[in-house]
Protein backbone atom coordinates (compact mmCIF):
# COMPACT_ATOMS: atom_id res chain seq x y z
CA UNK A 1 0.00 0.00 0.00
CA UNK A 2 1.42 3.74 -1.08
CA UNK A 3 1.72 6.16 1.56
CA UNK A 4 0.82 9.44 1.32
CA UNK A 5 3.69 12.48 2.58
CA UNK A 6 1.71 15.26 3.68
CA UNK A 7 2.13 17.72 5.94
CA UNK A 8 -1.18 18.23 7.55
CA UNK A 9 -1.90 14.67 9.30
CA UNK A 10 -5.03 14.34 8.03
CA UNK A 11 -6.25 18.09 9.06
CA UNK A 12 -7.78 20.55 6.90
CA UNK A 13 -7.53 24.51 7.24
CA UNK A 14 -10.78 25.89 8.79
CA UNK A 15 -10.97 28.03 5.46
CA UNK A 16 -11.25 25.25 3.26
CA UNK A 17 -13.90 23.45 5.35
CA UNK A 18 -15.96 27.10 5.46
CA UNK A 19 -15.41 28.04 1.81
CA UNK A 20 -18.83 27.23 0.81
CA UNK A 21 -20.27 28.68 3.53
CA UNK A 22 -18.76 31.93 3.67
CA UNK A 23 -20.06 32.28 -0.07
CA UNK A 24 -23.44 31.49 0.35
CA UNK A 25 -23.86 34.20 3.16
CA UNK A 26 -21.86 37.08 1.31
CA UNK A 27 -23.51 36.60 -1.79
CA UNK A 28 -26.94 36.74 0.25
CA UNK A 29 -25.46 39.78 0.83
CA UNK A 30 -24.80 41.02 -2.89
CA UNK A 31 -21.01 40.31 -2.21
CA UNK A 32 -19.92 38.53 -5.58
CA UNK A 33 -16.34 38.53 -4.00
CA UNK A 34 -16.52 37.53 0.02
CA UNK A 35 -12.30 39.13 -0.12
CA UNK A 36 -14.32 42.33 0.41
CA UNK A 37 -15.03 41.58 3.48
CA UNK A 38 -12.90 39.42 4.77
CA UNK A 39 -10.09 41.99 3.68
CA UNK A 40 -11.65 45.05 4.12
CA UNK A 41 -9.15 46.37 6.62
CA UNK A 42 -6.14 45.77 4.01
CA UNK A 43 -8.43 46.96 1.50
CA UNK A 44 -9.43 50.65 2.76
CA UNK A 45 -6.65 50.84 5.55
CA UNK A 46 -7.19 50.40 8.95
CA UNK A 47 -8.16 53.76 9.72
CA UNK A 48 -10.97 53.54 7.84
CA UNK A 49 -11.41 49.95 8.34
CA UNK A 50 -11.38 51.18 12.36
CA UNK A 51 -14.48 53.85 11.51
CA UNK A 52 -16.98 51.40 8.98
CA UNK A 53 -17.39 48.34 7.44
CA UNK A 54 -19.18 46.83 4.34
CA UNK A 55 -23.35 45.99 4.92
CA UNK A 56 -24.16 45.60 1.43
CA UNK A 57 -23.85 45.81 -2.03
CA UNK A 58 -26.95 46.15 -4.19
CA UNK A 59 -27.98 46.30 -7.71
CA UNK A 60 -30.67 48.36 -8.90
CA UNK A 61 -32.25 48.62 -12.99
CA UNK A 62 -33.30 52.08 -12.11
CA UNK A 63 -29.51 52.85 -11.26
CA UNK A 64 -27.97 51.94 -14.60
CA UNK A 65 -24.72 49.96 -14.44
CA UNK A 66 -22.43 49.28 -11.41
CA UNK A 67 -23.88 48.42 -7.54
CA UNK A 68 -24.05 50.91 -4.44
CA UNK A 69 -22.12 49.67 -1.45
CA UNK A 70 -23.21 50.53 1.50
CA UNK A 71 -20.84 51.39 4.63
CA UNK A 72 -22.02 51.22 8.20
CA UNK A 73 -20.78 53.61 10.71
CA UNK A 74 -21.18 55.91 13.65
CA UNK A 75 -22.83 59.45 13.34
CA UNK A 76 -19.46 61.31 14.13
CA UNK A 77 -17.48 59.37 11.38
CA UNK A 78 -20.26 59.59 8.90
CA UNK A 79 -18.56 63.41 7.45
CA UNK A 80 -15.16 61.90 7.46
CA UNK A 81 -16.43 58.98 5.14
CA UNK A 82 -18.56 60.92 3.31
CA UNK A 83 -15.34 63.13 1.89
CA UNK A 84 -13.17 59.55 1.04
CA UNK A 85 -16.09 58.22 -0.93
CA UNK A 86 -14.65 58.43 -4.61
CA UNK A 87 -10.71 56.91 -2.96
CA UNK A 88 -12.80 53.96 -1.57
CA UNK A 89 -14.79 53.16 -4.27
CA UNK A 90 -11.72 52.96 -6.69
CA UNK A 91 -9.93 51.24 -4.03
CA UNK A 92 -12.65 48.61 -3.84
CA UNK A 93 -13.00 49.02 -7.87
CA UNK A 94 -9.40 47.50 -7.91
CA UNK A 95 -10.10 44.17 -5.74
CA UNK A 96 -13.06 43.93 -8.18
CA UNK A 97 -10.89 44.23 -11.27
CA UNK A 98 -13.29 46.66 -13.25
CA UNK A 99 -15.84 49.54 -12.54
CA UNK A 100 -18.28 46.97 -10.51
CA UNK A 101 -18.75 49.98 -7.71
CA UNK A 102 -20.81 53.17 -9.36
CA UNK A 103 -22.07 54.48 -5.87
CA UNK A 104 -21.11 54.55 -2.19
CA UNK A 105 -23.70 54.94 0.05
CA UNK A 106 -22.62 55.35 4.08
CA UNK A 107 -25.91 54.43 6.47
CA UNK A 108 -25.44 55.52 10.46
CA UNK A 109 -27.56 52.76 12.04
CA UNK A 110 -25.53 51.22 14.59
CA UNK A 111 -24.24 47.99 14.37
CA UNK A 112 -26.41 45.82 16.91
CA UNK A 113 -29.91 47.83 16.60
CA UNK A 114 -31.25 51.26 17.52
CA UNK A 115 -31.92 50.14 21.24
CA UNK A 116 -28.48 48.51 22.22
CA UNK A 117 -26.55 50.75 20.07
CA UNK A 118 -27.08 54.34 22.05
CA UNK A 119 -24.69 56.24 23.22
CA UNK A 120 -24.35 56.71 26.90
CA UNK A 121 -24.32 59.88 28.08
CA UNK A 122 -23.77 59.64 31.57
CA UNK A 123 -20.00 60.56 33.65
CA UNK A 124 -17.46 58.26 33.48
CA UNK A 125 -16.84 56.89 36.87
CA UNK A 126 -13.59 58.98 38.27
CA UNK A 127 -10.75 57.31 38.38
CA UNK A 128 -8.79 56.16 42.03
CA UNK A 129 -6.16 58.75 43.23
CA UNK A 130 -3.19 56.94 44.83
CA UNK A 131 -2.96 58.08 48.48
CA UNK A 132 -0.23 60.81 48.90
CA UNK A 133 2.57 59.66 50.98
CA UNK A 134 3.12 60.62 54.69
CA UNK A 135 5.67 63.20 53.93
CA UNK A 136 3.29 65.06 51.55
CA UNK A 137 1.12 65.34 53.91
CA UNK A 138 3.10 66.47 56.38
CA UNK A 139 3.83 69.24 54.06
CA UNK A 140 0.53 70.24 53.17
CA UNK A 141 -0.37 69.78 56.58
CA UNK A 142 2.20 72.52 57.28
CA UNK A 143 1.46 74.73 54.51
CA UNK A 144 -2.71 74.71 55.58
CA UNK A 145 -1.70 74.93 59.30
CA UNK A 146 -2.47 79.03 60.32
CA UNK A 147 -5.97 78.44 58.65
CA UNK A 148 -8.89 78.07 61.37
CA UNK A 149 -12.20 76.89 59.31
CA UNK A 150 -11.80 73.11 59.70
CA UNK A 151 -13.67 72.33 55.64
CA UNK A 152 -11.20 75.25 54.15
CA UNK A 153 -8.03 73.88 55.99
CA UNK A 154 -8.82 70.47 54.78
CA UNK A 155 -9.56 71.70 50.84
CA UNK A 156 -5.75 73.59 51.24
CA UNK A 157 -4.42 70.43 52.42
CA UNK A 158 -5.27 68.39 49.47
CA UNK A 159 -5.17 71.02 46.97
CA UNK A 160 -1.32 71.35 48.54
CA UNK A 161 -0.80 67.72 48.67
CA UNK A 162 -2.18 67.75 44.65
CA UNK A 163 0.60 70.46 44.15
CA UNK A 164 3.43 69.03 45.98
CA UNK A 165 2.98 65.38 44.24
CA UNK A 166 2.57 66.63 40.73
CA UNK A 167 5.83 68.87 41.24
CA UNK A 168 7.94 65.57 42.26
CA UNK A 169 6.83 63.70 39.44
Amino acid sequence: MARRNTSTYGFAKTSGLLNAQIRKASESRGFAQSRLLTHWDEIVGADVAAMARPVEVSYSRQQGLGATLTLLTTGANAPLLEMQKEQLREKVNAIYGYNAIARVRITQTAATGFAEGRVAFGHAAKAEKPEPSPEIKAEAHKVAGDIHDDGLRAALERLAGNVISKSRQ
